[in-house]
């Protein structure tokens, strides 16, 4: 399982037009769903993205997590995080998770993070439209 996370001032989610997930400071989580994936997977990574340390503390050092600054957290499936791409000019799937799998880990993860602090979602499988404000930039990529 990846989290591509990314520091924000504020990020969201529109579908058709539509916003269906907002937030203010906190994170944006991609989050891929590869096949081997299970919920304990789910539960490390979700443990790992809300105390990762990517805010700044008073003297500007990277010391603060999510829920330290009272942060939201946008989660957005995103299934290309777990393509290959060693060989060719096409990404293959081959490693990603069956969408109902996908989508049931997805759910969880957003569920284990909404146990935390707030927790907005993008859409599963829609075609969505992803804004942001990056702070930093900051962007890591985190695996479980």
């Amino acid at each position: 399982m990846i989290a591509l996370i990314q520091r924000v001032s504020s990020a969201k989610v529109d579908v058709d037009g539509e916003i269906v997930g907002q937030i203010g400071k906190g994170l944006l989580v991609l989050l891929g769903v590869e096949k081997d994936d299970d919920r304990q997977k789910a539960d490390k990574l979700a443990e790992k993205v809300l105390n990762y340390r990517v805010f700044s503390d008073a003297d500007d050092k990277m010391n603060l997590n999510v829920q330290q600054v009272a942060g939201e957290v946008l989660v957005v499936s995103q299934f290309t995080l777990v393509a290959d791409t060693q060989k060719g000019l096409r990404p293959s799937f081959s490693k990603g998770a069956t969408p109902s799998l996908a989508n049931e880990l997805y759910e969880y993860f957003a569920q284990k993070c909404g146990e935390k602090v707030k927790v907005e979602c993008g859409r599963f499988a829609a075609d969505m439209q992803v804004s942001l404000v990056n702070e930093g930039p900051v962007t890591f990529w985190l695996q479980a």
